[in-house]
């Protein structure tokens, strides 16, 4: 199975795989997004260490299940060969209607397939009003023409 773009990366492509990430995940779909992993992908998310796709689809069932109204906004920080940095945003609301910001950085390793081997997240998250909320596109992908965290001042 391949996943282009595929490494090495340049500018282009490693724009390219971030913003099909950040689309895969905006969509929601656990079983559609794990497979942009490898079989035995290495995860590591805020505490949670853990591997394979199995796993990969349970801890994304269960963080769409508890963070409502998911928006998220990716952005390339660094890219080097089979490796990709990322910086994220994304907005979500809880079961009571508390609205947060999550905002976090990500270590990308691919193989020569284009399929992430490893992923290392590191997440804060932030309360905010419904009036702060900046990302306001229907569920699904995020619009072309909407702003990126840059241009938001994120």
């Amino acid at each position: 199975m391949s996943r282009p773009p595929l490494p090495p990366f340049d500018l282009e492509t490693a724009t390219q795989k971030v913003r099909l990430a950040e689309d895969g995940w905006n969509g929601q779909d656990p079983s559609k997004v794990a497979l942009a992993y490898t079989e035995d992908s290495r995860w590591r998310n805020r505490a949670e260490i853990f591997e394979g796709r199995e796993n990969i689809v349970a801890f994304l069932t269960r963080k769409w299940e508890k963070e409502r109204e998911y928006r998220l906004i990716k952005e390339l920080w660094a890219f080097r060969e089979n490796r990709i940095a990322v910086r994220f945003a994304y907005e979500y609301r809880d079961d009571s209607g508390n609205w947060f910001r999550a905002y976090g950085n990500e270590n990308w390793e691919f193989d020569e397939h284009g399929l992430m081997r490893h992923r290392v997240a590191s997440i804060n998250d932030k309360p905010i009003t419904e009036q702060e909320r900046l990302f306001h596109w229907p569920l699904g992908r995020r619009p072309d023409d909407h702003p990126e965290l840059s241009e938001l001042g994120l």
